[in-house]
């Protein structure tokens, strides 16, 4: 549990025991303390499971199964009615898994290191579950955030836009999108204009321009490389620090998943650093616009009038 995790299940340890547990003395017959406050606040974040009936459940056993880097899912739990005696039927937990899994073999949920490091408390040496969560926002002061807030908001994004990032995966499919979004500046706010609305996301899902590809990318260079900045160890002390073996057991996993995250900030900031190299040679809105009527050629020549072979005939 991290110190601001802690503190806050502290106070609210201490508005339930005024609140609650203080007035009605009686229904408590034994005294709750803040240890075992704690260690309840841990048993129910770290066992129990989220997706059924839209709550907390906690189920004895089924807690006890292991994770496994290799086979990991989403949904991996569900109710099912099934047979619960002869002749009887009745809601019934549902564990799944996307691959077979052998007796002896451990199951495993789709978290990152950093997850798995807060809520269960070890980390897997599966590189692919170091992650890192980019923050990203439309400002009050754009000119055009009334409008780009809507757009975000048809498309189940907000003001503010939380990003996970993992080793080795692609970007989560919003992210490129709401980058655009919020990159873009009068030359391509045409496409705020309500007659773009019903099409702007798909619009967005494609390169929009020079200045506007330029300013997303410096946009996740400067997030990668201020969150790096902030690191006070470099990726190769921290393995030097794990590799020496002289760390705890918490301090290793607290290490072994800022390396991760460095790692993955590292990777983002190149691959965006090779594709801002490229941005000369893309092609963007206005290019495919005007080779659909057949105004542009393929090497970029343009055309007083449509191709011949781009005019429909009858």
């Amino acid at each position: 549990m991290t110190r601001d995790m802690k503190e806050h299940v502290e106070s609210q340890y201490h508005k339930v025991k005024e609140e609650i547990i203080s007035r009605h003395e009686q229904l408590f017959p034994s005294s709750i303390t803040l240890d075992g406050f704690l260690w309840a606040f841990s048993m129910l974040r770290s066992r129990a499971f989220f997706h059924l009936r839209g709550q907390l459940v906690m189920l004895p056993l089924v807690d006890l199964i292991n994770h496994s880097a290799s086979i990991t899912r989403e949904d991996n739990a569900e109710e099912i009615n099934g047979p619960a005696g002869l002749f009887s039927w009745d809601l019934l937990f549902y564990l799944k898994s996307t691959m077979p899994v052998k007796e002896g073999e451990q199951y495993g949920l789709k978290k990152s290191n950093a997850d798995l490091a807060f809520y269960y408390g070890f980390v897997e040496p599966n590189t692919n579950r170091n992650s890192y969560t980019l923050t990203f926002n439309i400002s009050e002061s754009d000119p055009f955030h009334r409008e780009k807030l809507d757009i975000a908001a048809a498309n189940d994004l907000g003001e503010t836009a939380y990003l996970d990032i993992f080793m080795d995966r692609p970007l989560p499919p919003a992210i490129v999108p709401y980058l655009r979004l919020v990159a873009l500046q009068e030359t391509d706010a045409f496409l705020l204009e309500p007659v773009y609305k019903k099409s702007i996301w798909k619009t967005l899902e494609l390169l929009v321009s020079h200045v506007n590809e330029e300013l997303v990318c410096k946009m996740v260079i400067d997030a990668c490389e201020s969150a790096l900045s902030g690191y006070r160890t470099t990726v190769e002390q921290d393995e030097k620090l794990i590799q020496e073996g002289n760390l705890g057991y918490k301090l290793e996993i607290a290490v072994r998943v800022r390396v991760g995250e460095k790692r993955v900030l590292q990777q983002i900031e190149g691959i965006v650093k090779e594709k801002e190299a490229q941005l000369d040679k893309l092609e963007y809105y206005h290019e495919r616009r005007l080779k659909e009527p057949g105004l542009v050629g393929e090497e970029g020549e343009t055309y007083c009038q449509p191709k011949k072979d781009s005019i429909p005939t009858l």
